[in-house]
C-alpha cells in the first residue's frame, strides 16, 4: 500500500470533480440520451484513463512530455475534436424540431456505442491527462517504494474514482435531463453546450503545457 495513499486520494478527488471537456461532454450526452448515454459517455473516458495510466506505468507518456512535437499534434488533434462536437451539437438544433420521437431501442444502442466512442476520442487526444499520470503521481511514490507498482496503484486508484465519479454524475443528471429535454428547453441546452465544446476546444489550442 502506497505510503501517501491518503493525499493522493484527496488530490485525485479534486481533480475529478474539476469541470473541464469530459464532464461538459458527458453532461451534454447524458441530457442528450438519459442515463444510459452519460454512462456509456463515462465509460469511454474511464477507458481512456486506463489507456493513459498503462502508457505512464510503462514509460510512453516520457515521450509524449518529452516530445515538443508529440504533444502539439495530440493537443491540436483534441482540440479539433472538441470543436467539432461542438459543431455538430450546434447543427443538431437547427435539423431538430420540438417534439422529436425518442429514439428506438436499435437507435438507443447505437447511441450508447457513439456515446463510449465520443467520451474514449476525448479522453485520448487530452495531452493534459497523459501528463497528469507523469508527473502527479511520482510525487506521492515515496523513497524506497518499489515505482512500477506504486505507480501502478496510484493509477489503479485515479480509475476507480473515475468509474465511481461518472457513475454517481450520470445518475444525477436523470432529473436534469427530464427538465432540459423538452422541446425549446433542450434545443436552448445544446447550443449552449456546443457553445462550451467549441470554446473548450479552441482554449486546448492555444494552451500551453
Amino acid at each position: 500500500m502506497p505510503v501517501q495513499l491518503v493525499p493522493f486520494l484527496l488530490v485525485v478527488t479534486l481533480l475529478t470533480l474539476t469541470p473541464g471537456p469530459d464532464m461538459a461532454l458527458v453532461l451534454r450526452n447524458g441530457v442528450r440520451g438519459g442515463v444510459p448515454a452519460a454512462w456509456w459517455t463515462g465509460l469511454g473516458c474511464c477507458t481512456g484513463i486506463a489507456v493513459h495510466a498503462t502508457a505512464a506505468v510503462i514509460g510512453l507518456s516520457a515521450v509524449l512530455a518529452a516530445s515538443a512535437t508529440a504533444f502539439t499534434v495530440v493537443k491540436l488533434a483534441g482540440a479539433v475534436y472538441l470543436v467539432y462536437l461542438g459543431l455538430a451539437a450546434l447543427w443538431h438544433t437547427r435539423r431538430r424540431e420540438p417534439g422529436t420521437p425518442q429514439p428506438t431501442p436499435a437507435t438507443a444502442a447505437a447511441t450508447r456505442g457513439t456515446a463510449f466512442r465520443q467520451g474514449l476520442v476525448t479522453n485520448l487526444l487530452n495531452p493534459k491527462v497523459a501528463l497528469l499520470f507523469l508527473t502527479l503521481i511520482p510525487q506521492f511514490v515515496s523513497p524506497g517504494e518499489p515505482v512500477p507498482a506504486t505507480t501502478a496503484v496510484l493509477a489503479a486508484v485515479v480509475l476507480g474514482l473515475a468509474v465511481l465519479w461518472w457513475r454517481l454524475f450520470s445518475l444525477a443528471v436523470a432529473p436534469l435531463g427530464r427538465v432540459l429535454s423538452r422541446g425549446r428547453v433542450r434545443i436552448a441546452f445544446e447550443r449552449v453546450t456546443g457553445t462550451v465544446l467549441v470554446a473548450l476546444g479552441v482554449r486546448v489550442a492555444l494552451a500551453d503545457r
